[in-house]
């Protein structure tokens, strides 16, 4: 039989076993603390790292877009100036939300490649798909404002808000002056898109009874505006129902239940009568509900829902799967509480700045085109009370 050498090791026993333990618990608490710490001030870590570290007065913005050449639209008509029998009714002029997260710019350059991939595979097919039936679709390309400069107060991200509304004014009056016509119109915008939207109503439509007689409606989507910009008896007011032309749509949601920042609505930038961008305060901000086309505080009815879509990834064109009665949606102070949508296609993914920008996805596609379509065929004198969904107030 084999000798068998003795142990020589020492037992992890004692005051060595002690120290090993405690520095492993201390090891690991110090690891928690910091991903709780990363969790907690992520917009905060999130907001460093984009941040351009040049003030907006000393930058340089990248090359304007040219909007007689057909590379400064991420969606145009094939024959922008002849619209053809087969064309829907009316024209769209849509400006997208942010895709530009920052870093080097305040402004992004407008053919960037990382956001011009999320323009046209998830903001587009999503966002400007419900416009589709609705008419020509005219979508600029712009120096955007970048994400960072959503996430901070500071008065150069507020200058490279303003300073994006340039290109999209410049894109609105290629438009009119070559491809506008006398077709009826819609004014989309989405996110940073539907505050330019809101100046661009304000400032070149509103002002102009030509263009108000064949304007049709805007949709500010996830966007804030004061309530009082809005009000009965003005140019452009808020939307009462859908037999209604000529008024905006405008809302900011939340899905119910989800913890919400108190100071989500007072700090949000809108403009002044001189064209500044101020928070908007304690001032109530305007609430329409796309599921109904009106201002009511009700809840809407689960049958009203007609037709949510996760359509990224889509092919331009493509008409994605309806999902019906997948939300129902009420007004409550200034902001659209919405259920939580059954499917499990609508929920959010991606690293944190994703998780800032509008949803990939959207949960009104198919109400906003009844909404539009409804308010075109009235424009138009084709619609009747008889025929349009019955208003809810």
């Amino acid at each position: 039989m084999a000798n068998t050498p003795p142990d020589t090791t020492t037992p992890d026993t004692g005051p060595l076993r002690g120290a090993r333990l405690w520095f492993y618990i201390a090891g690991t608490v110090t690891l928690l603390m910091l991903v709780v710490a990363a969790i907690v001030f992520r917009v905060d870590i999130l907001r460093t790292s984009l941040d351009p570290k040049v003030p907006f007065q000393a930058y340089r913005p990248p090359r304007a877009p040219n909007y007689a050449e057909a590379k400064a639209w991420a969606l145009l008509p094939a024959r922008p100036a002849q619209p053809s029998a087969e064309d829907p009714p009316a024209d769209v002029f849509f400006i997208h939300p942010t895709t530009y997260d920052g870093g080097e710019h305040w402004n992004a350059p407008f053919r960037d490649g990382k956001s011009s991939r999320l323009l046209e595979r998830v903001m587009l097919p999503n966002y400007a798909g419900p416009f589709v039936r609705v008419g020509r679709i005219f979508a600029p390309r712009y120096r955007q404002a970048s994400l960072y400069s959503q996430l901070t107060l500071r008065e150069d991200a507020r200058q490279a808000r303003a300073f994006a509304y340039g290109d999209v004014l410049a894109a609105f009056r290629y438009w009119l002056a070559h491809d506008g016509g006398e077709r009826p119109f819609v004014i989309v915008g989405v996110e940073q898109g539907g505050l330019l939207a809101a100046r661009l109503l304000r400032d070149e439509v509103a002002t102009d009874p030509r263009l108000r007689a064949r304007f049709a409606g805007a949709y500010l989507i996830e966007t804030v505006v004061p309530a009082a910009s809005y009000a009965p008896g003005v140019a452009i007011p808020a939307c009462l129902s859908r037999q209604q032309t000529g008024c905006v749509l405008a809302w900011n949601s939340l899905r119910d239940g989800d913890i919400d920042a108190p100071d989500r609505l007072s700090r949000s930038l809108v403009w002044t009568p001189t064209n500044e961008l101020e928070t908007l305060d304690d001032s109530p901000a305007l609430c329409v509900n796309p599921l109904t086309g009106g201002q009511g505080g009700e809840h809407s009815q689960p049958r009203e829902a007609l037709g949510a879509v996760n359509a990224t990834g889509l092919e331009w064109g493509v008409r994605p799967p309806l999902l019906k009665r997948e939300v129902t949606a009420w007004c409550k102070d200034g902001i659209l509480r919405v259920t939580r949508p059954k499917s499990t296609v609508f929920k959010r993914s991606g690293g944190w700045a994703d998780r800032l920008k509008v949803a990939p996805y959207n949960l009104f596609y198919a109400d906003i085109e009844a909404d539009a379509l409804a308010r075109i065929a009235v424009l138009q004198g084709r619609g009747s009370k008889a025929m349009l969904p019955a208003p809810r107030q």
